[in-house]
């Protein structure tokens, strides 16, 4: 069995990363098709594949500049286990566009020893950071039906 990481979006199965992101995802759950395209055409995607089956996704929202954001991260439930998601985070640290940023940043509710390992850590000054957080947004009109 070969492991591949890649950045090649036309190599993504973009069903399969919606389904796990709308169905087995605590963050983007409902998220409809046309969002989850939308989001990969403006994001540097990584697929990661098992003899060329989709097993993986992450993709980076960045300016590849100062900041970046690591999001929607997933290894499919019957891989895990298999230090499958430290070779994506060490793929996705090391790539040369992604190099001497100023911030990265990421949420997660379960996986902090995962980044732990990849020099995440808790926020050094959270009465700095905002947010708009909008909770439920895919199961809220216009995306409900």
């Amino acid at each position: 069995m070969e492991l591949l990481i890649s950045t090649d979006k036309s190599k993504l199965d973009l069903e399969l990363v919606h389904q796990f992101l709308s169905q087995e995802s605590y963050w983007a759950k409902n998220i409809p098709f046309e969002v989850v395209k939308r989001s990969v055409e403006h994001s540097m995607c990584f697929g990661v594949y098992l003899d060329d089956q989709q097993i993986g996704f992450a993709r980076v929202i960045t300016d590849c500049a100062t900041f970046a954001y690591l999001g929607d991260v997933f290894i499919l439930p019957r891989y895990r286990g298999k230090g499958i998601s430290k070779k994506l985070m060490e793929f996705i640290r090391e790539h040369p566009g992604l190099q001497n940023l100023r911030r990265w940043m990421l949420a997660t509710a379960d996986a902090h020893n995962l980044y732990k390992q990849f020099a995440f850590t808790e926020l050094s000054n959270p009465e700095r950071m905002m947010e708009i957080s909008t909770t439920d947004l895919y199961s809220k009109p216009p995306f409900a039906s």
